[in-house]
C-alpha cells in the first residue's frame, strides 16, 4: 500500500496550479466578482479582449465596444455590465 501523497511546493501539481494562476492577469483576477454597475479602466478592457489600448479606443468609436464614461477630468472608464454583454456576444 502506498502512503497518501500530498502536493508540496515542488510537486508537479503545485507547479501546474501556480502556472494557471499566473496566466490570469492581475487586473482580471476579480473581474467576475465586480457588480455590473462597476467601472474599469483602459488596461483592464484591453486585457479582457486581448487587444491593445489603441484598438480599445478604435473599437469603442466603431461601436464594437461600449462607449466609455467620463468619470472625471482625467478619468475614463467602461461599465462592467456593458462589457459583460459584449463579451457574451451582445451588442456594444
Amino acid at each position: 500500500m502506498s502512503p497518501d501523497i500530498t502536493p508540496t511546493e515542488s510537486s508537479p501539481a503545485a507547479f501546474l496550479a501556480a502556472s494557471e494562476a499566473a496566466q490570469v492577469p492581475p487586473g482580471l483576477a476579480n473581474f467576475d466578482k465586480l457588480p455590473d454597475s462597476a467601472h474599469v479602466r483602459l488596461p483592464i478592457v484591453a486585457q479582457l479582449f486581448s487587444i491593445g489600448p489603441a484598438t480599445v479606443w478604435r473599437w469603442s468609436k466603431e461601436g464594437r465596444l461600449p462607449t466609455p464614461k467620463k468619470l472625471g477630468p482625467a478619468t475614463t472608464a467602461w461599465n462592467v455590465g456593458e462589457l459583460r454583454r459584449t463579451l457574451a456576444g451582445g451588442a456594444a
